[in-house]
Formats: structure tokens, C-alpha cells, sequence
């Protein structure tokens, strides 16, 4: 069975069930791959505030499968002048009187900055079609419409990287009852989350059909098996280093010659290279 599965565009034989869900990683290889890839991500954060370059980077899961966790793996070392999550919950207000993409358009990452969707407009032909609150013919419809959004973002400059998240159910429940008894940690559940379990063979059905018709060839999906957190965490740094730094110069732009002159004349620092 495969471990972490990168989809390959309209693979129609994609199936939850394929994954490797025993895979994990030694605690002591974890945290020492950990800070590489933390390390790693500044330089490229480093890049892409220079350059100009960006990112949207989606997070999708079942409840309590860990995108939290491995987002906060990225925001503790990253600038956020430059770095964005956007967690997202049901639409609100003006935002559910529009189409359902244009809140995902006014979220989109600047020049240099890299912004992750802890949920995102995948909710329309996942949540949506299953609790109803998408017609048949909106979340048939948004399958293209998904895509062609991704693409433009990409034409115009944009890096897409999507991970998915796949737990088992019994790991998810041992997640709700740690949860449950730790008090700092119950403000996680909701209500929607213990219903969600009973369809969960509707959502795994919903959840196929998502990764089979919205992995292309730029921005494919990364389906990770999450039961076990570090190794979880670990895929997704990974995941995100190696798109975000594919054909990008991570060596840092060389110091502005007014700095370096400034420095040398209030503090006498002599600034030979960088």
C-alpha cells in the first residue's frame, strides 16, 4: 500500500482505502527533519518577499486530522508580514449572497507573500454537497469551476499546493475523546463535528470524487495518511518545501550598498560580503 499519494491528473481509480495508514516516523528523526524543513521555509519565505513570487497553499482533512498542527509548524517560524492563514468556515453575510469564490479571491496571497486555506473553496463539493446546502448542480458545477479558478491563479504566477489529510475513523474518535477531556483543547469540537460522523461514508465518497476530478497536472492533490501527527506534519512541511522552492534562488539577495555604508559609518561595521 502507498504511503503519501500525489494524484496524477483525473486518476479515476483514486481510492481512501489505498492508503498506508500505519505509516510514522521516530520522534528523534521527526524533530531533527522538522527544523530542516522550518529552516528551509524561512529561506524560502526570504525569497519570495525579494522576488516577488507566492503562494496559496489548501489544507483539507477530516476533523481532527491535523491541519492545525502542521500549520502551526509553519507560523512559528515564519514572518507574518509575509505569511497568512485563512481558516474558513461556513460562508457569512455578504460572502453567502455572492458566488462562492469571491471571498477565496479577496484571500489571495500579494506579491512575496504565501497564504494557507485551512479549508477552503473545496468546502463547496465537500461539506456543501453533502449536508445539502449546495444544489446538485452547483457542486457538479464546481468541479470545473474549481479547477479553472486554480489555473488562473497559476497563469498569473501563483504556486498551488493542496494536501488532504486522511485519518482513520477510530483515530478520529480517540482524537474527539482527547479532546474532550483536555479542557484547553474542547473549543476544537463543535456540534457539526460529531454529526459529520455519522455520514462519513458520504464524505469518503465526496472526498474521492474531489481528488479524482480536481488533481491537474500543476496542482495536483497530496493525499496524506495523518493517524500518526509527527509523520503527518513532516509530509506536509516536506510537501510545501519542494513546490514552493522548485526553481527558485534561495540565497539571500546581496546587502544594499547604502546599509552597508550606513553601518560603517555609525557603527564601524565592515560589511565584506552578503
Amino acid at each position: 500500500m502507498p504511503s503519501i499519494i500525489k494524484l496524477k491528473p483525473r486518476d479515476k481509480n483514486f481510492r481512501l482505502a489505498t492508503l498506508d495508514m500505519r505509516k510514522s516516523i521516530a520522534t528523534e528523526r521527526y524533530l531533527s527533519d522538522l527544523e530542516a524543513c522550518q529552516v528551509l521555509l524561512q529561506r524560502i519565505q526570504q525569497a519570495y518577499l525579494h522576488t516577488g513570487a507566492r503562494a496559496a497553499i489548501v489544507f483539507e482533512g477530516w476533523d481532527a486530522a491535523g491541519k492545525g498542527g502542521a500549520i502551526r509548524r509553519m507560523a512559528a517560524v515564519l514572518d507574518p508580514r509575509g505569511f497568512k492563514v485563512w481558516p474558513i468556515g461556513p460562508p457569512r453575510d455578504q460572502d453567502a449572497e455572492r458566488h462562492y469564490l469571491t471571498r477565496f479571491w479577496q484571500r489571495l496571497p500579494p506579491r512575496g507573500g504565501i497564504s494557507v486555506f485551512d479549508r477552503s473553496w473545496y468546502g463547496r463539493v465537500l461539506v456543501e454537497r453533502v449536508e445539502g446546502l449546495a444544489t446538485e448542480e452547483e457542486w457538479v458545477r464546481a468541479y470545473d469551476e474549481i479547477n479553472q479558478f486554480e489555473r488562473q491563479l497559476m497563469d498569473d504566477g501563483a504556486r498551488v499546493v493542496k494536501l488532504f489529510l486522511h485519518i482513520t475513523k477510530n483515530e478520529q474518535y480517540k482524537r474527539f475523546e482527547e479532546r474532550l477531556q483536555e479542557p484547553l483543547k474542547r473549543w476544537k469540537l463543535s456540534y457539526e463535528d460529531f454529526r459529520n460522523r455519522e455520514r462519513w461514508n458520504e464524505y469518503e465518497r465526496a472526498i474521492e470524487n474531489m481528488v479524482r476530478k480536481t488533481s491537474t497536472k500543476d496542482a495536483p492533490w497530496h493525499v496524506i495518511p495523518a493517524n500518526s501527527k509527527k509523520y503527518a506534519r513532516l509530509s506536509c512541511l516536506r510537501i510545501i518545501t519542494n513546490a514552493l522552492a522548485k526553481g527558485v534562488d534561495l540565497e539571500p539577495p546581496p546587502l544594499d550598498d547604502e546599509i552597508k555604508a550606513k553601518a560603517k559609518e555609525l557603527f564601524g561595521i565592515e560589511i565584506d560580503k552578503a
